[in-house]
């Protein structure tokens, strides 16, 4: 009956809100509409010419209207929870949080709170009792009466949870006689619901050891080792919503670096950041960012069509496929590089002085001091633009300097002739001639000076970033000397080919890009609009030593939001393959480390059956740990030929639908292999299926065909994992990788077929 009481009077609170943002739309709208009146007066009245009232009342508008889209936005579920909070000697309060803050000016109260707000922490870290949380001003004490979540159901009220009262006791899963779990009934019916085509804000469910990474201070790199389903992704973009919260009068959406495995995956979280009030944040593929920085337009080989190749070629091939990425994914590689920028320097460094005629403007010595010494930090165009920059604030006291010295000998050979000469007609004739010649002298050694100082520059020339990568595989002395002693004789070779190859067909292997921008960065810098606060990387386990490296550069203060799973690491012969070695070689031991090991996405049976394949990897990494959200069991089926397939398929699609879910993936383990079952179902099955390949932006999941190494970060309502037999997944650690992220996919449902003999590492659940 108290709950009954309690959710009549919140039911009443919320019709009381939703009166008053439905005033305050009003009242927005009235404001909006005045200033498009005054911006459009003001634009006839300015002629087109600068006006910095328009400017300001254009800022004001753009205010305006993102206020009226957080109202209008926020109305149907103005807030998801209520913390009741009485701070140290005042009077308790209670705070209505939601993803938006939402304050009436003219009172000053804040009506609802926004999620990002320090006192908003104690709802997601904040134990009832004694709690604190920490605001601008320092820690504030008091204490935490209630943690009260709203579930919503149409814009109404459904029902309300307060934590300790609607907490379900389940079974601990590492030990069944264990009666001591929690599990959070509230979150429990969220994570219910079936997934859609794109990745949605969570501001409702974050969890505890979400919320510390979320909230993680921004100077200071990061590293999330996330469990499939641990929701690292979502925590990773909600950082982002934090950070510029936190920071918003000193950093911007434009500020902020994405980076996602691919553009589906791009097109997957595309809408989850201007859910939350963030716009302009720029997302990108690492191939794509390295072509922006290095002004390159070329088809690239990416890392999906490289680990293709893997999968589809024979042994000794993969040998040098894979050895090759592994080297220039390396932190050897970056050695080698040095090396080679290193002959550059000297090369570039042997240098003669400025002279003009026989007068020296500076001095080589003083040259070379600067370029190989004091400036050696900067890149080096760079230091020649600094030289030629404070030379020539020089440059005029050098050639008065000059000056001098001609009018010392001039006025020496006067001297001596007036002493050699007897005063006459020709005498005096001499020493016009002496002081003409002077004067020419002079007048041409001004001239000269600025155009041999001018070339001198322009022979020294600027280094080409992009020919110089190349230029280290085609000069055959320069590369054995960079290599000397890091890469096998043969490697090398199979090196030089493929690069030379590639060269040739004016293609990019994304392997290279690191390299390419390392060198660039050494050469010319970083562009300015390519220099970032803060960065963060999705699905990182499948980046290279070598390219978070480059990224250093990119990013002010090592800013790093850096996300994955080595469970996942399906490009493993030039991926991460330990998070210790990253924040040792890459980052020198200055990074925080953060697990996420509860996984939220899929029921506990599918994770218990992925969790058995990811032991049978040599990373040893603990298994997830699965939210208490019972289903059914993972079936393994076999199937006799591709007609029986598309006909058990069709028999799924329909359980999936009675269920009420929507979306349904058919994952083969290539490209090639995902075009046969696409021909295939188009013959037998009665559904119609949509084939994902490498290179598509844009997803919709509802039915579809993907190859596995695509479908990473995704998630579908349930998964049939196409012919797990032992020729398709071996025991081979890539196979095994593959088949972990393959079964992490689903959140309700799952099936693997194959057909002949069962994958070894399924066969324990085989009885033949």
């Amino acid at each position: 009956m108290e709950k009954q009481a309690e959710l009549q009077l919140e039911r009443k609170k919320l019709d009381d809100t939703k009166s008053w943002i439905e005033h305050k739309i009003d009242s927005i709208e009235n404001d909006k509409d005045g200033l498009q009146k005054k911006i459009s007066e003001l634009k006839k009245a300015s002629h087109g010419s600068y006006s910095e009232e328009l400017e300001t009342n254009l800022k004001l508008y753009d205010i305006v209207y993102k206020s009226l889209s957080n109202y209008k936005e926020a109305y149907p579920e103005p807030y998801f929870s209520r913390i009741d909070f009485r701070e140290y000697r005042k009077e308790k309060e209670s705070y209505y949080i939601g993803k938006f803050g939402l304050g009436d000016i003219e009172s000053g109260e804040e009506v609802v709170i926004d999620w990002r707000a320090p006192i908003a922490d104690l709802y997601y870290s904040g134990s009832e009792g004694d709690s604190y949380y920490t605001a601008p001003i320092g820690v504030i004490n008091g204490d935490l009466s209630l943690k009260r979540r709203f579930l919503y159901n149409e814009a109404y009220i459904k029902d309300i949870f307060d934590e300790g009262i609607n907490n379900i006791i389940i079974r601990n899963l590492e030990d069944a006689s264990s009666e001591n779990a929690l599990v959070d009934e509230f979150l429990r019916i969220n994570l219910e619901k079936s997934t859609g085509n794109k990745l949605k804000d969570v501001v409702a469910t974050i969890q505890k050891e979400q919320n510390a990474i979320i909230r993680a201070e921004k100077n200071f790199p990061i590293i999330v080792q996330g469990s499939a389903g641990s929701g690292k992704t979502t925590v990773a973009l909600h950082r982002l919503a934090y950070l510029l919260y936190r920071h918003k009068n000193k950093i911007s959406g434009e500020d902020i670096l994405v980076l996602a495995p691919n553009n589906l995956f791009l097109d997957y979280i595309s809408e989850l950041l201007p859910s939350l009030g963030v716009d302009k944040v720029k997302q990108s593929t690492f191939e794509q960012i390295s072509l922006n920085i290095l002004g390159i337009k070329k088809k690239v080989v990416t890392k999906d069509k490289k680990l293709s190749l893997v999968l589809e070629s024979d042994v000794e091939d993969i040998k040098y496929i894979t050895n090759s990425s592994r080297v220039k994914g390396s932190i050897v590689f970056k050695t080698i590089l040095n090396r080679y920028i290193q002959l550059l320097e000297r090369k570039d460094g042997n240098i003669k002085d400025i002279k003009v005629e026989d007068y020296v403007l500076f001095e080589s010595k003083e040259i070379k001091r600067l370029f190989l010494r004091d400036m050696s930090n900067l890149p080096i165009n760079k230091r020649k633009e600094e030289i030629k920059r404070y030379f020539t604030l020089k440059l005029k006291e050098k050639i008065n300097d000059i000056m001098g010295r001609i009018d010392f000998f001039y006025d020496y050979t006067i001297a001596r002739t007036k002493k050699t000469m007897e005063d006459g007609i020709e005498r005096r004739k001499r020493i016009i001639e002496i002081y003409d010649e002077r004067d020419e002298k002079k007048k041409n050694i001004k001239r000269q000076a600025k155009k041999s100082f001018e070339s001198y520059f322009i022979n020294w020339g600027n280094l080409d970033s992009q020919g110089l990568y190349y230029n280290m595989f085609e000069n055959e002395d320069i590369f054995y000397e960079a290599t000397a002693d890091k890469i096998p004789k043969a490697l090398g070779e199979y090196m030089k080919n493929e690069i030379l190859k590639n060269k040739e067909e004016n293609v990019i292997d994304s392997d290279d890009l690191a390299a390419m921008l390392y060198i660039k960065f050494k050469i010319e810098g970083v562009p300015e609009k390519y220099k970032f606060q803060h960065v963060v990387i999705d699905e990182a386990q499948d980046y290279s030593y070598f390219q978070l490296e480059a990224l250093k550069n990119i990013v002010k203060g090592e800013s790093f939001t850096i996300v994955g799973d080595l469970g996942q690491g399906i490009y493993y012969y030039k991926g991460i393959d330990s998070w210790t070695s990253v924040i040792k070689d890459v980052f020198n031991g200055n990074c925080s480390y953060m697990p996420l090991k509860q996984s939220y996405r899929s029921t506990v049976e599918i994770i218990e059956f992925a969790n058995k394949v990811l032991k049978k990897q040599k990373n040893n990494l603990d298994p997830a740990i699965p939210v208490l959200r019972r289903g059914k069991e993972p079936k393994v089926i076999k199937f006799q030929n591709n007609k029986d397939f598309a006909n058990k398929i069709d028999q799924i699609v329909k359980e999936v639908k009675e269920l009420g879910k929507s979306s349904i993936a058919i994952v083969g383990r290539t490209y090639k292999e995902c075009k046969k079952i696409s021909d295939y179902m188009k013959k037998y099955s009665k559904n119609s299926w949509d084939l994902v390949k490498d290179g598509d932006t844009s997803l919709k999941i509802e039915s579809i065909i993907i190859p596995s190494y695509m479908t990473k970060g995704l998630e579908f309502d349930c998964t049939v994992v196409y012919n797990c037999n032992e020729d398709n997944y071996t025991n081979e650690e890539i196979d095994k990788r593959l088949l972990y992220v393959v079964l992490t996919r689903a959140l309700h449902l799952e099936y693997i077929f194959y057909n002949g003999k069962v994958s070894p590492l399924l066969e324990e659940y085989i009885l033949e």
